[in-house]
């Protein structure tokens, strides 16, 4: 079995020595995410903004992968704040409704960037059967 890894322009990556995203079989992990674009923090003290766009960041990182949102098996949203809870989970509804996953909500006492309000992991299926291969 080969292992595949995706990595992008986070400036942890490089730091903490991690890919964004992994593929072993049919299984597609995508590490913590934060609400990043180009670097920057995006949605500075909304949680809600802060879910989509990490979620969107999680997300882009299955591209490579072949799998989108109807794969995604387990999301994870590691919180600050209780206090955004119904945020994170209204943004989290709105991405996933249409195939909802398993789901962990946890509190934690932060992030390496303290502006941070909301990370999120996820895990995907990608389907390797062969008729699937066939049709691309």
């Amino acid at each position: 079995m080969s292992i595949e890894r995706v990595r992008t322009d986070s400036p942890w990556e490089e730091t903490i020595g991690f890919a964004r995203a992994v593929a072993a079989g049919d299984r597609v992990l995508v590490s913590g995410t934060m609400p990043l674009v180009g670097g920057v923090l995006q949605g500075e003290g909304d949680p809600y903004v802060q879910t989509k766009v990490a979620f969107g960041n999680a997300l882009a990182a299955l591209k490579p992968f072949g799998v989108g949102v109807a794969e995604v098996l387990r999301t994870r949203m590691y919180l600050t704040h209780l206090r955004d809870a119904d945020a994170a989970a209204r943004a989290h509804r709105e991405l996933f409704e249409a195939a909802p996953p398993a789901t962990t909500v946890v509190v934690v006492s932060g992030f390496v960037d303290s502006r941070v309000l909301v990370e999120v992991e996820l895990e995907a299926f990608r389907d390797l059967s062969p008729e699937t291969e066939r049709e691309g």
